[in-house]
Order: structure tokens, then C-alpha cells, then sequence
């Protein structure tokens, strides 16, 4: 328990529900969403151009990622085609809009993510990356 009597799941919880509605909102202040965001991002990667792959990268269910893919599509983010050796393979590719809205995207995020460091040295930065990892190395049952 915390010194306020909360448990530290449920305050990391309640910051996290917190920071993902803060930077979804930058997000779409910048023309896009969260899953926009995160499908735009791991394109951009470079390694993962399949939806299995996409959704794997990014942590949804294939379905999820279908339903955020077919919007995309829709707006002229995105584009997929099947793949020629194998016709369930559907390979994903970011438009010319796409790159532009990604680029939007990261300045807001890059943004997001200096707001979010403020008082915060390298040190510091690096102990919470530590201090996360090790929350959900715990997290998780032997």
C-alpha cells in the first residue's frame, strides 16, 4: 500500500489512464488518435509490414488492428494488398498522407514526451524506465 492507504496498482493505474488520455488528446489535436499513432509508428519501423506482425508490435488482436487498418484505409493513410505466395497475408504500407500525418504525429509526441520529463534529469528518466521494467517483470506470475 501507498502512504495514502491506495495500493500501487491501482495509483499506477489511475497515472496511466491519466497520461493515455492527456496524450491522446495531443494526438488528435494533431489530426490523428492513439491507435493511428501507434500503427503509423511501428510502419515507420520499418520490420513490421504484415497485420500479424502489426498487431503482435503493437499488442491488439488481430481484429482490433483490422477495424484501426480499415479506417486508415479509409482515410488515405494506409494501404494494403495480399501478398502474392500467400493470398491470407495482407501487407500494409503507409500513403503519402500517411507519412505526413506520421510526422505530425512524432513532433506532438516528441512535444508530449518533453512535457512529460520536465524536473526530470537523464538519471531520473533512466530510473523509471528501470523502476517500470522491473513492475512488470513483477507483474507476471513464476
Amino acid at each position: 500500500m501507498t502512504p495514502d492507504g491506495d495500493s500501487l496498482s491501482l495509483l499506477i493505474g489511475r497515472v496511466a489512464k491519466q497520461l493515455n488520455r492527456a496524450f491522446d488528446d495531443v494526438l488528435v489535436a494533431a489530426g490523428g488518435s492513439t491507435p493511428t499513432w501507434q500503427v503509423l509508428h511501428a510502419l515507420a519501423a520499418g520490420d513490421h509490414r504484415t497485420q500479424a506482425d502489426l498487431a503482435s508490435a503493437i499488442g491488439v488482436r488481430q481484429p482490433t488492428l483490422t477495424h484501426h487498418l480499415d479506417a486508415m484505409e479509409r482515410a488515405g493513410l494506409v494501404s494494403r494488398a495480399r501478398e502474392d505466395g500467400n493470398r491470407r497475408v495482407q501487407r500494409v504500407t503507409v500513403t503519402e498522407s500517411g507519412r505526413q500525418l506520421f510526422l505530425r504525429l512524432r513532433r506532438a509526441a516528441a512535444s508530449f514526451d518533453g512535457r512529460l520529463r520536465a524536473g526530470l534529469d537523464d538519471g531520473d528518466v533512466a530510473e523509471l524506465r528501470r523502476l517500470l521494467a522491473q513492475l512488470a517483470e513483477n507483474s507476471w506470475p513464476d
